[in-house]
């Protein structure tokens, strides 16, 4: 047993499948899973199928329309007999009589296919579905190891973020205190030419970063 038919076949074993093809919806699925050469071939059958369950209709509507009229043109035959001449109407009753065979036969065969149509339709609609959950299927597998690896992806970012936050407001920290260090001790006209350069507002950590990276930093001390 295929893969299909061990994990699909049972899914839709008591179900009423609709036609796909009629399914604006079973259309828009493959905007999101990819249509296969076996499903492509199936949807085309399905179709065909279609097509001439119509046609079949069409048919039998055609033969039973001429049939009453050939039964009418007998009757209508037959009022004549005995006005003109036998031999001429005897001659077109039997040939609309033979028509009329023709018209039966044509219909028993038509009534045969009608039964078939359905059955062939709904196995090949079947096997349509269970291509198209395979399909699907194996576009949700890949999704979900995509979703996972984007997900480790997005995990390690934020750790890694998290991590270069507190490495940058050490660094402002330190840059702001040593710039503070120099200018006690130099002065201001010294660390002046060092202000073209440098500004030390700019690296001024805020007080809640000021005790969080202290924090962060006597924390790492502890733990050396």
């Amino acid at each position: 047993m295929s893969r299909t038919d061990d994990i699909f076949k049972p899914a839709i074993s008591d179900k009423k499948i609709p036609i796909l093809t009629l399914d604006h919806n079973w259309h828009k699925l493959f905007s999101q899973a990819h249509v296969t050469p076996e499903i492509e071939t199936l949807e085309k059958q399905v179709n065909d199928l279609l097509k001439k369950q119509g046609k079949n209709t069409t048919e039998q509507k055609k033969v039973k329309v001429l049939k009453k009229k050939l039964m009418d043109e007998i009757m209508e035959l037959a009022a004549l007999y005995d006005e003109t001449g036998k031999e001429a109407v005897q001659k077109k009753i039997t040939e609309r009589k033979r028509l009329v065979e023709e018209c039966n036969e044509k219909m028993d065969e038509l009534q045969d296919e009608a039964l078939d149509l359905p059955r062939e339709l709904n196995r090949v609609n079947t096997e349509l579905m269970l291509k198209t959950m395979e399909a699907c299927y194996q576009r949700l597998e890949e999704n979900t190891t995509e979703i996972k690896e984007y997900e480790e992806w997005i995990k390690n970012i934020r750790i890694e973020l998290k991590k270069n936050i507190i490495r940058k407001q050490e660094k402002e920290m330190d840059t702001y205190e040593l710039y503070t260090y120099m200018h006690n001790i130099f002065g201001a006209e010294v660390i002046n030419i060092f202000d073209m350069h440098y500004n030390p507002e700019q690296y001024a950590p805020k007080k809640n970063e000021v005790t969080k990276a202290t924090d962060d930093k006597q924390d790492k001390n502890k733990n050396a």
